[in-house]
């Protein structure tokens, strides 16, 4: 009787993990093609800005098939017209730049390698790497990236279609609103943060005071770089881990009973 109700209880509790699990992947999931179909309609706005701009149907869904950066392609498609290719190619380069960024924070959390790598590049863009970054555990953060990549990829490219093909008849995309979207979206996914701490509010503060005194004067894209700086002054500012780990040992129950108590190599 005694070992099939352990049995029975081992049985539940793996069912309960499983449960958990399941549970735990299947929210960044949700969450990531939510996401994604609401971030990639605005597809339809660059879809029709790039037409507009002087870029054929074919060029605006090249654009969004093999860069698929959102806001470089704005910048790229907004200096065609005044013949600034360079300087907006440059531009685009410099904005889009900023996944490299997001690259090096994920690399330990996607874990990928070979071919993979470079789909996984591919698919960094603030959305996934927001989702992605926002999670507790590893897999739930793998998870999360590849919804928000499958549903955004597919819905920024079959609405860049639309909108370059039905440019004429769409006409202004700030008419509809539809150039808000993204900055709303990742706004939405950052404001948890912002309450997290002093850290993150002054992060924020300062990356936005760069950004608003650089963009009169700096072409698009480099405003954002630079105001990367204020995540590296939020870095330095705050306790490193060795800090905290210090803090916690100095205050936790097994100091205050002195050595005797502490974990042994054994327990560590």
């Amino acid at each position: 009787m005694a070992d099939h109700a352990e049995q029975q209880a081992r049985a539940d509790g793996q069912d309960g993990g499983d449960g958990r699990r399941r549970r735990v992947l299947s929210g960044p999931a949700r969450d990531g093609l939510v996401l994604g179909l609401a971030v990639g309609t605005s597809g339809l706005a660059f879809g029709a800005a790039a037409v507009t701009a002087g870029l054929s149907a074919v060029q605006a869904c090249a654009l969004s098939l093999l860069a698929y950066t959102g806001a470089s392609q704005f910048a790229l498609a907004s200096a065609v017209p005044g013949g600034g290719l360079i300087a907006g190619t440059a531009g685009a380069i410099l904005l889009g730049g900023r996944n490299a960024l997001y690259g090096l924070r994920l690399a330990d959390l996607l874990r990928v390698g070979g071919p993979r790598r470079l789909l996984a590049a591919h698919g960094i863009t603030d959305e996934s790497s927001a989702v992605a970054l926002a999670q507790p555990a590893p897999a739930a953060a793998r998870s999360g990236f590849r919804a928000t990549f499958a549903s955004l990829y597919l819905t920024w490219n079959l609405a860049t279609v639309v909108g370059a093909i039905g440019a004429g008849r769409l006409g202004s995309p700030q008419t509809f609103g539809l150039d808000v979207v993204g900055p709303a979206a990742f706004l939405a996914l950052i404001w948890p943060r912002l309450h997290a701490g002093r850290a993150e509010r002054g992060v924020a503060v300062l990356g936005a005071a760069i950004a608003l005194a650089a963009t009169p004067v700096l072409p698009p894209g480099v405003p954002v770089i630079l105001a990367s700086v204020a995540a590296l002054a939020g870095a330095l500012a705050a306790p490193g881990p060795a800090a905290d780990a210090v803090s916690e040992e100095g205050t936790g129950p097994e100091a205050e009973a002195g050595p005797q108590a502490g974990a042994g190599p054994g327990r560590q």
